[in-house]
């Protein structure tokens, strides 16, 4: 027994304690590299020196990717890759809709993950093969097969050093939005919780990081969904540790959903 998903859920748990009890609270916020999407509170700080060490100490020949300490390289075939506050935007303004996520790659296969909510007091962890899990109970992304009578979230960053970023990626949201039930945008872990547990048909993104990635993906695909990248892609997680700086993109469905999405993606 490797014992993953048990030390996902012990680290996961002390991380939601820290963010629970700093919630409200946030006295010191920072704008990282001049991108105004891009924010760091000491709650970042304080959950990733708590994930980070922890994993030092379980697994000290792993590598470890982490948003704010940035890459540890042990020539590993093993990467953990460490959201510490997804979603810092909406926890710095008092918003519940944030979470914490740590995932485990084998070499460029995701194969453990969690995902904590702390405002709602959810922990969803997944190993490879094993299931999806909300609180011990197994859980399963929609059985709906027809997005028009779905949500899909979509998370959305403005590109001011390059308006035609956005201004293209919304002409493709605009098409998704009229082939969908309504849209939700929390653009956080909140969003693949949601579809893991079958609230949500899907959710997309074209601007995110290594972190936002893993944990959701193992959780995401062990709930029943297709993972792949915004434009229905194998997301390539070779060579982990130099890709800590990437852009990387999503697109996670059921199959029948990711599917369709696929198409009116690809209609553009």
């Amino acid at each position: 027994m490797n014992g993953y998903q048990e030390f996902i859920e012990k680290v996961l748990q002390e991380s939601s304690d820290i963010a629970r009890n700093s919630f409200g609270k946030t006295s010191s916020i920072s704008i990282k590299d001049g991108d105004n999407n891009q924010i760091l509170t000491e709650t970042d700080l304080a959950i990733g020196k708590l994930i980070v060490g922890q994993i030092k100490e379980s697994f000290p020949t792993h590598n470890i990717i982490d948003e704010e300490a940035g890459v540890i390289v042990n020539n590993s075939e093993f990467t953990w890759v460490v959201d510490p506050v997804d979603g810092t935007s909406n926890f710095a303004n008092s918003m519940p809709l944030y979470g914490i996520m740590v995932g485990l790659l084998q070499q460029d296969s995701p194969i453990a993950g969690g995902i904590v909510l702390p405002a709602f007091n959810e922990l969803y962890v997944a190993e490879k093969g094993k299931g999806a899990y909300c609180n011990g109970a197994k859980i399963q992304a929609t059985k709906e097969q027809n997005l028009l009578k779905v949500l899909v979230a979509y998370g959305i960053d403005g590109h001011q050093e390059d308006p035609n970023i956005t201004y293209d990626e919304t002409k493709i949201l605009s098409e998704i939005v009229l082939n969908i039930r309504n849209l939700r945008s929390s653009n956080s872990a909140f969003d693949a919780a949601m579809v893991a547990r079958g609230n949500y048909g899907g959710s997309l993104n074209r601007t995110s990081k290594i972190w936002d990635n893993v944990a959701q993906q193992i959780v995401l695909e062990e709930a029943g969904c297709t993972y792949t990248d915004f434009f229905g892609n194998k997301i390539d997680y070779s060579n982990p540790v130099s890709k800590a700086n990437d852009n990387f993109t999503f697109c996670a469905a059921p199959p029948a959903l990711h599917a369709a999405l696929q198409k009116i993606i690809h209609k553009q």
